[in-house]
């Protein structure tokens, strides 16, 4: 009995080894060699692709982008004028101005660096006992220079974070996800939420470093 006891211990010493190896694995630091040697001061942001049914999230995630980038310590060139210099030229629609040439949109807006910008997910979401207004974006930012890409990352933001489902039963439950459903329709939550996923893409563990007019530097 006491070889057995002394089996399962170990055998649990080798199975938390594995787990922790594997959280170390997945969490590993992000490689900013690119980043670091092109040093972009000024970014332009190009209109959202819309990978969602809601016709908001393109503008949605949009106007909740410059503020966090701005705070990081990067010049923005302002993204209503970018969208109607695109719109002035013909282009309409984001997947089309994310198909420009890097060296053509050098050459219109003198940025030293591009962000292409994903909406994977926008809007709210009904799941019978629950109701959220989820946002997921994913980023690219490539170097208007050289074509290179520096840095890509990922960030997703949802009311459900803030809820407290606990209490009331089933028939309670039911009742909040109905509530919920309406007040994210209503109210605009996803806007909201747009706001904290750009904040997370830009000052997530692996997110931008901070740009040249940053006050302090926060990642290494």
């Amino acid at each position: 009995m006491t070889q057995l006891f002394t089996l399962i211990r170990r055998l649990g010493a080798v199975a938390v080894l594995v787990a922790l190896t594997a959280c170390a694995s997945t969490s590993k630091p992000y490689d900013y060699t690119a980043l670091k040697a092109a040093k972009p001061a000024s970014l332009l942001v190009l209109p959202p692709v819309n990978d969602t049914p809601d016709v908001a999230a393109t503008y949605g995630v949009l106007s909740n982008l410059t503020m966090p980038l701005a705070e990081a310590g990067y010049y923005v060139l302002p993204v209503s004028l970018v969208d109607e210099s695109l719109r002035t030229n013909g282009v309409t629609s984001p997947v089309d101005a994310h198909g420009i040439d890097p060296t053509k949109l050098r050459d219109i807006f003198g940025a030293d660096a591009v962000l292409y910008v994903t909406v994977k997910q926008y809007g709210s979401v009904y799941k019978v006992i629950s109701a959220e207004a989820v946002v997921a974006v994913e980023a690219r930012l490539v170097d208007l220079r050289t074509g290179t890409l520096l840095w890509d990352g990922k960030a997703t933001a949802s009311t459900a974070e803030q809820n407290n489902n606990s209490g009331g039963g089933l028939v309670g439950l039911l009742v909040k996800a109905l509530v919920d459903q309406i007040a994210n329709n209503l109210s605009d939550r996803s806007y909201q939420v747009a706001g904290i996923a750009g904040s997370r893409l830009v000052n997530a563990p692996n997110g931008l470093l901070p740009g040249p007019r940053a006050r302090v530097t926060v990642k290494n």
